[in-house]
């Protein structure tokens, strides 16, 4: 679990870090390694001081309360199952830090840093940390139902999915979009981002069995196997529809896997694995192309069309592949087989998108009033590393 908790935050820090720094304009590279960084930060002071508490300090359906804030009652000795609870709630505190960081994506290259701070810490507070206590926490009311979310489909990748797109359309389009050309500055940068992050999932995936046995080591071999067949799926999509296959589609494409999988990965098998990793890949590369063109929303970097469409792909594909006659763990509903289980799934997705989207909406607006979202136009064209951080990435 100490290696698992390493694995999630390299996910984050490099990772998450490098893969959106790549696709950014070079004008923005340090902006966005900013902002993660940032946010690392920031949330672990949040979820020590009152998030852990909320998210599993107690049994309540809707919250687990405040009586470990400050971490009371969490020392040496405590354990969480057979584990310290001290190695549980850093393991917990390093989804609470990749969930608003995915966000990023969706408002890259043209936020205020203060408004992203503070609209980061309101969103943990409201919605991560009670969204993480329905499906995850003692006596959650989704986890009370049943429902199959091993590893963050709905807690962290439709959740910071949605979010990512509201923030886009309130925020608004990047000056010169979709007119100007916005391509990525540095395709190596995005390449290595998004190797760390198909290593350091497996810290995400397998670690979450919180014990090092069989459940762990299918969650492993499955996470495997479906970016494999993810990767591939959007590589070949691309290759037939643009005519060559792109360094950023196959990276765009294994990320697509390792959302889908996340919340499948401790009770499906490899048959599985391998097709919601192949419906991940050409799902989210037709959602972050022919979707994202046709409805026009500016989500920068596709947080909308690989965390959010790849999360619900893979929350849902989770209700079939579980069956036992798949080879999967088996039903986590009691009675009723796979109908219930589906729609406990869909319960758990259409919750997620609507309390998420309502919420975020809300938490934007107040932002906006208090302090502004968006830098100004003249700002934005000279880029946020110098007006946000009065550095540049590139000093040639």
């Amino acid at each position: 679990m100490l290696t698992a908790t390493a694995l999630v935050l390299f996910m984050t820090i490099p990772g998450l870090s490098l893969f959106y720094a790549g696709m950014v304009r070079s004008r923005n590279v340090l902006s966005v390694l900013m902002q993660c960084f940032a946010i690392t930060s920031l949330m672990t002071l949040l979820w020590v001081i009152y998030g852990y508490s909320i998210a599993f300090g107690g049994d309540g359906p809707l919250w687990g309360g405040l009586g470990k804030s400050f971490l009371m009652g969490v020392g040496v000795d405590s354990l969480r199952g057979t584990i310290p609870e001290t190695v549980f709630m850093t393991f917990q505190m390093t989804f609470a830090i990749i969930t608003p960081a995915l966000i990023v994506g969706a408002f890259a290259e043209r936020i205020k840093f203060p408004a992203m701070l503070l609209f980061m810490a309101a969103w943990l507070t409201v919605v991560y940390a009670p969204l993480c206590h329905w499906v995850w926490g003692g006596g959650g009311w989704l986890a009370s139902m049943g429902i199959l979310d091993f590893a963050g489909g709905t807690v962290v990748h439709i959740n910071a999915g949605i979010a990512g797109l509201v923030c886009c359309l309130v925020i608004g389009r990047r000056k010169g979009f979709p007119g100007s050309a916005m391509m990525p500055h540095n395709l190596t940068y995005t390449i290595i981002g998004a190797s760390m992050l198909w290593v350091g999932w497996f810290g995400f995936n397998a670690g979450s069995e919180l014990a090092a046995d069989g459940v762990a080591g299918m969650a492993m071999a499955v996470t495997q196997i479906a970016t494999a067949s993810a990767a591939l799926g959007w590589m070949f999509s691309e290759w037939l529809s643009h005519g060559k296959p792109s360094v950023l589609g196959i990276a765009s494409g294994a990320v697509a896997g390792l959302v889908a999988i996340t919340p499948a990965s401790g009770a499906v098998g490899p048959m599985g694995a391998i097709v919601i990793g192949i419906a991940a890949g050409i799902g989210c590369f037709f959602a972050a192309t022919r979707l994202k063109r046709a409805l026009g929303y500016d989500d920068s970097l596709d947080v909308f069309g690989v965390h959010a469409v790849g999360g619900i792909i893979g929350a849902m594909l989770t209700g079939i592949f579980c069956a036992e006659s798949l080879g999967g763990a088996g039903f986590g509903v009691e009675s009723g087989g796979m109908g219930a289980q589906l729609g406990v799934q869909l319960l758990g997705v259409m919750t997620t998108v609507i309390y998420t989207g309502i919420t975020s909406f809300v938490i934007l607006k107040v932002v906006d009033a208090v302090i502004g979202l968006r830098v100004t136009e003249e700002q934005e064209t000279e880029g946020l590393d110098l007006v946000s951080h009065d550095e540049r990435g590139y000093n040639f």
